[in-house]
């Protein structure tokens, strides 16, 4: 299993992996860094600089992740890997840093989910629905080549 998998796998286990603790954490990171850590590119994580969704300090050419931007980029792919889109991670994140409560960011939360929640279900009864109808094509053609000998 890849750092990456094993980093989304802990984040949806345990949502509140998203707050680094306070430490060594506080060190300036590189782009290269956040992009090893989390075995990603560093294209990928410039896309999401230029969507709003990290803001790096900026150098001169050079930026500057810190655990905020560590914090968020794990909300990211977390959202990426339960099938968000960048619309719905990019509301998700705004709500994060306006609402100190979090009751706001939990119902959208919690509305999203339900939302795909109901689209997966659907998609498994198409699913179910077209593997039926193949496996009985599939037993008419066996019959059909079973009766021509």
């Amino acid at each position: 299993m890849s750092k990456r998998s094993d980093k989304i796998d802990q984040a949806i286990a345990d949502p509140g992996s998203a707050s680094e603790p306070a430490g060594d954490d506080d060190v300036p990171l590189t782009i290269g860094d956040l992009a090893d850590e989390f075995d990603i590119t560093t294209r990928a994580i410039r896309f999401y600089e230029a969507r709003g969704l990290l803001s790096p300090v900026r150098r001169g050419a050079n930026r500057s992740f810190t655990r905020r931007d560590r914090a968020r980029l794990r909300l990211i792919l977390r959202g990426k890997n339960l099938g968000f889109t960048l619309e719905d991670i990019a509301e998700y994140l705004a709500l994060y840093d306006a609402d100190p409560t979090q009751l706001t960011q939990t119902r959208l939360l919690l509305d999203k989910i339900e939302g795909h929640i109901a689209d997966l279900v659907a998609k498994r009864a198409d699913l179910d629905r077209t593997l039926a109808d193949l496996k009985e094509i599939r037993a008419q053609c066996k019959r059909h080549l079973g009766s021509k000998g």
